[in-house]
């Protein structure tokens, strides 16, 4: 759709929503930002195979990483990349080996947590299974079910102290329950393996996680909110994605604009899709040297890029504002967060922020900066990692949420579209 109207802000917050709905797992949500990308002419690649030279639309998907690009007809061997980064995983919690347990007439499964969630957040409400299950003779599949699991809160008539302070047990009491009977006569692994039209018995392996399966929803005086499960960091991944495929509608650019969605970046991005891997970094080579870049030609396009780190980050508290920087008090629905933080847990230094001022102006786009409370220190992003890894400029921006790593956060129904009306003016930015 179109990002240059904000009569597009609904539209765009209900996409969003349908985005999420498509992809409870970081699997998924490579699958379903690659199937969206397809309809549009975007061309699937292998990185086994010999890739197209020149100019085109492409993406390719490693479990459950996705990187997507555009090289247009003037590109060079030295031509610079803009790159927007996100994520597609959210902490949740990961099923075990072994998964099938129970006890006193109870079917539980048994589950790592993946993340830091807020584990409060995740009792009480129905839950589904989805990931992906890899066969025997190597073949992946993606499987999710229908609500099924459920990690049921004590009464409060059994704990009459739980409102003075709820402290849960992460091995004992994070264990949801899915069905009655005896453990021995039950298999959840099959229940998956039905799920994706595949026999148990051709299950060799599997990464399983749980995903709250409440539908999103607009809320609040004047339809101002909008909850979801996932918004960190599907909400940058779709601002990224929707931003791409308008760029591939414009009129070419002089830069490689590409949207790098990683994995694992909820638990430290150490792995072969995660930002501190090296995909981002051979396929930018790969498509440089497509174009005839030498060793020198492809570190020049390397000073040339830029990364937009876009991650979810905080709007101000109502009710804890001391935990918030006194100075600074992002609200929902006052634009996206520019992030700051003078230790680089944020990319983000006064180049970086004097391209965000930039672009917003030139495209009426409102922001905010968002920097921590000295006594409680930031998370932090794949751009220090991006950074680091390649050496490219970066910048650290996102959505201001409220309940951030919640089973349901809550963000303002017009930040996402103003994210994704930036990350399309970053793509189309001069070298």
């Amino acid at each position: 759709m179109p990002l240059d109207s904000a009569t597009n802000q609904l539209d765009h917050v209900l996409d969003l929503g349908r985005f999420v709905s498509a992809s409870p797992s970081s699997f998924h949500a490579a699958a379903e930002a690659g199937r969206r990308l397809a309809e549009v002419g975007f061309t699937a690649l292998k990185e086994r195979d010999e890739w197209p030279r020149g100019a085109g639309k492409y993406f390719v998907i490693r479990h459950g990483a996705l990187i997507a690009w555009i090289v247009p007809e003037n590109a060079g061997p030295r031509t610079g990349f803009n790159i927007l980064g996100a994520h597609t995983d959210s902490p949740s919690f990961k099923l075990k080996p072994k998964p099938t347990t129970g006890r006193l007439g109870w079917l539980q499964a048994g589950v790592e947590i993946y993340g830091g969630p807020l584990l409060n957040s995740w009792l009480d409400r129905e839950l589904r299974l989805a990931g992906r299950l890899v066969l025997l003779d190597g073949t992946t599949v993606l499987s999710q079910t229908a609500p099924l699991l459920r990690f049921p809160q004590l009464a409060i008539h059994l704990d009459r102290a739980v409102n003075d302070g709820l402290k849960l047990d992460k091995q004992y009491q994070m264990n949801p329950i899915w069905g009655l009977g005896d453990p021995s006569n039950a298999d959840l692994l099959a229940v998956l393996a039905e799920a994706a039209g595949v026999s148990a018995e051709q299950v060799g392996g599997y990464d399983i996680v749980l995903a709250d399966t409440q539908e999103p929803a607009v809320f609040g005086a004047e339809d101002a909110f909008f909850a979801s499960g996932r918004l960190d960091n599907l909400s940058s991944v779709h601002a990224g994605l929707q931003a791409l495929i308008s760029t591939a509608q414009a009129p070419a650019g002089e830069s490689i604009a590409v949207l790098a969605a990683f994995d694992h970046e909820e638990v430290g991005s150490g792995s072969t899709s995660g930002a501190s891997g090296p995909i981002l970094a051979d396929i930018l080579s790969r498509i440089s040297s497509g174009l005839g870049a030498k060793p020198e030609d492809w570190q020049r396009a390397l000073a040339a890029s830029w990364c937009l780190s876009a991650d979810a980050g905080h709007a101000v508290h109502p009710n804890y504002s001391e935990r918030h920087d006194p100075a600074n008090h992002p609200l929902l629905n006052g634009g996206p967060l520019l992030k700051i933080n003078a230790n680089q847990r944020y990319a983000t230094d006064a180049e970086g922020a004097a391209l965000i001022a930039g672009l917003a102006l030139q495209e009426n786009i409102p922001y905010q900066e968002f920097v921590s409370n000295n006594d409680i220190p930031c998370g932090s992003t794949i751009g220090p990692l991006t950074a680091t890894r390649l050496g490219i400029r970066t910048i650290d921006v996102g959505v201001p949420l409220l309940s951030m790593h919640s089973a349901r956060e809550m963000c303002g129904v017009q930040d996402p579209f103003s994210l994704a009306r930036l990350s399309q003016a970053f793509f189309a930015r001069e070298l």
